[in-house]
């Protein structure tokens, strides 16, 4: 069911997360036993396919896009998949706009795969959505290999550097960079 949602997201422009980083995805979830999780960029779910195969029987996916017809393709996905209705609630909107509307402390893994120059933001939305021993990931942390780049001003690429400065001195939080797709930075929010 992930090659045909990859080949949709091929046909609409949408770049997928890659094998590596959905297969880390979704050993996240299982890890974490969890229940519920937001996904910041739907795409044509891919990255939905690997959370909720990760996830619990009961598990809920929120996932928010700004593109309506990208969520409709995400639908198709999940029904050819027969991922029941229930366990998926996509909503159509500006990230920064629907995330501050969820509940505070209500789940267990946050995945952010949306406007870079964004990250931060989406940062701090996260450590108030997530439980405590909850994740928050990132792809897309090494940008095209011009994260690590100094030369490289272009606005993604400073607000990826920003965020992963922020993660790093952040003591609420457990960090690691796996070397996946083009980077997935993760962190585990500690318990207080």
């Amino acid at each position: 069911m992930v090659g045909r949602a990859r080949q949709r997201a091929a046909e609409v422009g949408a770049v997928p997360v890659g094998s590596g980083a959905g297969a880390a995805l979704r050993v996240l979830a299982a890890a974490l036993d969890a229940r519920t999780v937001v996904e910041v960029g739907t795409g044509c779910g891919v990255s939905g396919l690997y959370l909720l195969s990760g996830m619990r029987l009961d598990g809920v996916l929120t996932s928010v896009d700004i593109e309506s017809e990208h969520q409709r393709l995400a639908r198709e996905a999940f029904s050819e998949a027969s991922v029941p209705a229930n366990r998926t609630r996509l909503i159509a909107g500006a990230a920064l706009e629907v995330l501050p509307r969820l509940t505070d402390g209500a789940y267990d893994l946050v995945f952010c795969d949306g406007d870079k120059t964004e990250y931060s933001d989406y940062l701090q939305q996260a450590l108030r959505l997530l439980r405590p021993g909850g994740v928050v990931a990132f792809d897309n942390a090494l940008w095209h290999d011009r994260v690590a780049d100094s030369a490289q001003r272009d606005p993604e690429t400073v607000a990826i550097r920003e965020l992963v400065r922020l993660v790093r001195e952040d003591d609420h939080l457990v960090p690691a960079l796996l070397p996946v797709g083009d980077g997935l930075l993760v962190a585990v929010k500690r318990a207080d």
